[in-house]
């Protein structure tokens, strides 16, 4: 970052708590002493396996003398694990015999799970970026697009395409409720009428028949922000109806945090469907240990019966367009409607107003260091810059004022993506600790040179590994895997993906406990991490000693 005070390498906010470090990075113990913990032929149930003189089949892949954490959160176990075609087709604790298998991976000393799955991930530009090399090299085998109510239109096209051209991660949708919202009212700022809900309905019956894993919101941008409770919870039903899931960004991560996770908890009341969160945190310094009360919510829910989950990315900063800071009438017909408002002086004093107080609430107004841009397409030159720069560049005191006017100029052209160090360690980590919470990058395609982006797209999950299992301990090893791989798969209805084991679908990551390090900053966001060595899509190897192989075995995953 062009300013003149830093960060520190992890981007928190003076006062967060420290990074808690060693004089040697730990090694995991059970990397040592797990050999004895599990006997592995799970899937037969008959205890050990003999040493392989086995005549059958050839393997593929064989991944040599590595710790399998399963996924399922139970201990890890040494194992060697073969894999034929797109399956995992033994699990073997005796060595296997190398000369049987195609491709020999050495896992010696390392950790072999099953592949992460991004819950929620911006993946529109798949089909000019088929490698999807930032989700890839994290580990990531399956990516969930179309989150926050945007999707391609219509999917069973999208989806044809992709498969067409060949795509290296897997790759599941939800519908998209600002999308079919579009299709049917344009962006008009009011409720349905009853012919245009059943409109709606029938497109995510649609969607649902064509493969979507549920229904996403976007309840904070327009024109999701336009939509009373009830209109989701109409088509939340037919979601139901289908076995899927109603997934949200939330009304609110501010000051009406709290009454948005209740009003999720009621769409899944009234449906009658499974509903999560998206990327919960809390935002604004006044909203800092309110997650005790969220998650306090999400219990109460599930005692009573409803089914409420929850996924984060493990940053204090999150990302988004300045769009955020305006009331949602003011954006109603897009950037040309927006430019006639400010023409007006009345309008232009309401919106300058809302603008000040989401600032003051929520968006860092306190400090203006603390909003970075990420993505200006009408001027890249300020990309990586923060609000405080550009207003000492001015020769512009970095305060409330400038800010109000700053993102009035930037939105009156079209508006820009910022970063936003808004949250507060605390509440990640007790976020992260809940058993319902699984892991989101929320991030990007990306490669070096576009934009500045959050080091979520490079990091979210080799961070977790490195500051959240090994550095601090806010989880065990085997918790966050389950966190990245099972939970998720089955919260998207994928039951032969998210686990090691005999007969499922061999997605699969092999890394090094010890030093998997997520390596992006917020001043220095395009770098990939160390520490994931192998990762397997359906059987076929996509990175091999940290490299992308080159191969496109990802699917277009449906609902199962």
């Amino acid at each position: 970052m062009r300013s003149g005070r830093k960060r520190n390498n992890s981007g928190e906010r003076p006062g967060t708590s420290p990074r808690r470090s060693s004089p040697a990075r730990r090694t995991l113990s059970w990397l040592v002493a797990g050999a004895a913990l599990l006997p592995v032929r799970v899937a037969s149930g008959q205890g050990p396996v003999a040493p392989a003189t086995d005549p059958s089949p050839p393997f593929d892949v064989l991944l040599r003398g590595g710790m399998v954490v399963d996924g399922t959160g139970a201990p890890g176990f040494r194992a060697d694990v073969a894999m034929r075609g797109d399956r995992i087709v033994l699990i073997s604790r005796a060595p296997l015999d190398s000369a049987r298998a195609t491709t020999v991976l050495d896992a010696s000393g390392l950790v072999v799970a099953p592949g992460f799955i991004d819950l929620h991930a911006h993946v529109e530009e798949l089909e000019r970026f088929p490698y999807a090399e930032n989700f890839l090299r994290q580990g990531v085998t399956t990516v969930v697009y179309a989150p926050d109510g945007r999707m391609p239109w219509p999917l069973a096209t999208y989806a044809s395409r992709l498969t067409a051209a060949g795509h290296a991660p897997n790759v599941a949708f939800f519908a998209g409720h600002a999308t079919i919202r579009e299709l049917v009212l344009g962006g008009a700022a009011r409720a349905p009428g009853a012919r245009e809900l059943e409109r709606m309905k029938a497109l995510v019956a649609q969607a649902m028949q064509e493969g979507a894993v549920g229904l996403s919101t976007g309840l904070r941008y327009v024109p999701g922000a336009y939509a009373h409770t009830e209109e989701i919870v109409e088509l939340a039903r037919v979601v139901g109806g289908y076995g899927g899931v109603y997934a949200s960004h939330i009304r609110d991560e501010g000051p009406g945090t709290v009454e948005a996770v209740a009003e999720l908890i009621e769409v899944a009341r009234a449906a009658g469907v499974p509903a999560h969160v998206s990327h919960h945190k809390l935002i604004g310094r006044a909203q800092w240990g309110q997650s005790a009360r969220t998650l306090a919510l999400v219990d109460s829910a599930r005692a009573a019966g409803l089914d409420i989950t929850l996924d984060q990315y493990p940053y204090t900063a999150m990302a988004t367009s300045t769009a955020i800071l305006f009331p949602s009438w003011a954006l109603e017909g897009g950037t040309r409607s927006l430019r006639a408002r400010l023409s007006d002086p009345a309008r232009r004093r309401r919106i300058a107003e809302a603008i000040r107080e989401t600032l003051v609430r929520e968006q860092g107004a306190e400090d203006l260091h603390w909003i970075q841009l990420s993505r200006v397409r009408f001027r890249p030159s300020w990309q990586g810059r923060t609000f405080e720069d550009i207003a000492r560049q001015r020769r512009r005191e970095p305060d409330l004022d400038f800010a109000v006017e700053f993102a009035i100029e930037l939105q009156a052209q079209g508006g820009a993506g910022a970063i936003w160090h808004v949250a507060h360690e605390e509440d990640v980590r007790r976020i992260m600790r809940h058993p319902w919470t699984m892991f989101a990058s929320d991030g990007s395609l990306v490669a070096p040179g576009r934009g500045h982006p959050h080091p979520r797209s490079y990091g979210a999950f080799p961070r977790v590994l490195a500051r959240y299992v090994r550095e601090e301990d806010v989880l065990e090893l085997e918790q966050a895997v389950r966190k990245m791989t099972s939970l998720p798969a089955w919260r998207i209805g994928q039951r032969e993906r998210g686990r090691i084991a005999e007969g499922v679908l061999a997605d699969v990551v092999v890394f090094d406990a010890g030093a998997v390090q997520d390596r992006g900053t917020f001043d220095e966001p395009h770098r990939y991490p160390e520490g994931i060595r192998h990762v397997l899509v359906n059987g076929t190897p996509v990175v091999r000693d940290g490299r992308l192989t080159g191969a496109r075995p990802g699917r277009v995953l449906r609902r199962e």
